[in-house]
């Protein structure tokens, strides 16, 4: 982990993308993005890590196993 790179709590990534928190724990739980336990066995993610995610093409939606909903674009 980088130093002084900040963990987020599921929620927080939730809110980045604009998501359920419960679609993030899924992803982490199916190897879409990592997580690190705390301890008390909370789910945590590096905010780099995130950051990149949200800038990159990598969609990390459920689509592609069939779980998620498909948003319509405005095109």
């Amino acid at each position: 982990m980088e130093t002084g790179d900040r963990l987020l709590t599921p929620g927080e990534v939730a809110a980045l993308f604009r998501v359920d928190p419960k679609t993030v724990t899924r992803w982490a739980a199916a190897g879409r993005i990592s997580s690190i336990r705390t301890p008390g066995g909370h789910r945590r993610f590096r905010e780099s890590e995130v950051r990149a995610l949200l800038e990159g093409d990598d969609a990390l939606d459920d689509t592609s196993n069939g779980n998620g909903r498909v948003h319509p674009t405005n095109e």
